[in-house]
């Protein structure tokens, strides 16, 4: 009990104006400052003032949607219960690092160390396998499960969603950086990118011939998977100017420039001594690639889950290849070996 006074006494504030936000806590904060023999003035002020910010939150919520209001309402209410359980686990986290701080560094820099040792006893290209292995199980995961839900047609509640938050958030003053983005997902760029990786391995790489002819695989067979992929399931897309578009699912955009940057980057970065240039170049990827489905929403011409499922198969492909390729590489050396 005194325990719980302490804390209490320190963060019951801040939680009795956000409790109503999480479901489950809201009902037993009140018993909690009567517990804790919380002053009445000091509860009504937080407790009150956090009721009105729910509520007048919502009747804004109901006022700006308007009918569409029951489109959205159990997608609310399910983020409402992520947004609770991330409150907990969050709480959680600060507590425990706030007490087990000293310990926490000191288990962390012992991993660190273990991983270290362990990728030294690894190998640089098993551990390159072993990550691209990793990804190209979660990508099918991901894969499966878009699959699963574009045969159940779950996905309009989140394109619903998905595009009224974009809407919302990018007015008309973004038209004209959003066609700059739009063309990201075109030759115009990869073009570029494509060629930039093509000098790169003939100037500075050894496996000159692999390397190339994988990143030619790569682009080509991206592209009738493409076109495989989006006659497979022949999805009508969104109505623009009055014209149904047909075959989105999945976005070619995002899809072909996740398959020509990524895989082009790799090949770029593959070989680099630098850290910090790999970070960054697996940065300036996930950015790009977001940039072009962000325009894709924006312009109406696909949907997010169109969008979101290029991502997912672009990954499958290139990570899938990454693996290859390094399989590869590594059987060839082995077979150079007398």
């Amino acid at each position: 009990m005194e325990s719980m006074t302490r804390w209490f006494a320190r963060y019951g504030n801040k939680l009795l104006f956000i409790a109503y936000f999480i479901p489950g806590v809201r009902h037993i904060t009140g018993y909690f400052c009567g517990v804790t023999q919380m002053p009445f003035r000091r509860f009504a002020g937080y407790a009150y003032s956090g009721a009105l910010f729910w509520t007048g939150l919502f009747i804004t919520l109901g006022k700006v949607l308007g009918p569409k209001w029951e489109v959205y309402h159990s997608t609310v209410n399910r983020y409402m219960l992520i947004f609770g359980l991330g409150s907990v686990l969050l709480a959680a986290a600060v507590y425990a690092i706030r007490r087990y701080k000293t310990r926490m560094l000191k288990w962390a820099a012992s991993l660190l160390r273990n991983a270290l040792l362990h990728f030294n006893s690894l190998g640089k290209v098993r551990f390159l396998v072993l990550v691209s292995f990793l990804a190209f199980v979660g990508f099918v995961s991901l894969m499966l499960g878009l699959i699963q839900d574009f045969l159940a047609r779950d996905f309009d509640t989140f394109d619903d969603l998905a595009s009224y938050l974009i809407t919302t958030g990018f007015g008309p003053e973004w038209k004209g950086a959003m066609n700059l983005f739009s063309r990201l997902g075109t030759a115009v760029f990869y073009g570029p990118v494509i060629l930039l990786a093509s000098l790169r391995i003939v100037l500075h790489n050894k496996d000159r011939l692999l390397e190339l002819g994988f990143l030619l695989w790569v682009v080509l067979g991206g592209e009738l998977l493409d076109t495989g992929l989006r006659a497979l399931f022949h999805r009508p897309g969104p109505v623009l100017a009055g014209y149904r578009i047909f075959n989105t699912f999945p976005s070619t955009e995002t899809l072909t420039t996740f398959i020509v940057c990524g895989f082009s980057a790799y090949l770029l970065v593959r070989h680099a001594s630098s850290h910090t240039t790999r970070l960054l170049a697996f940065a300036a990827v996930l950015l790009i690639c977001l940039l072009v489905g962000l325009s894709r929403i924006y312009f109406h011409v696909q949907y997010p889950s169109d969008v979101a499922a290029g991502y997912v198969f672009g990954g499958v492909w290139v990570s899938l290849n990454i693996t290859l390729l390094e399989v590869t590489r590594r059987l060839q050396t082995v077979e150079q070996i007398p």
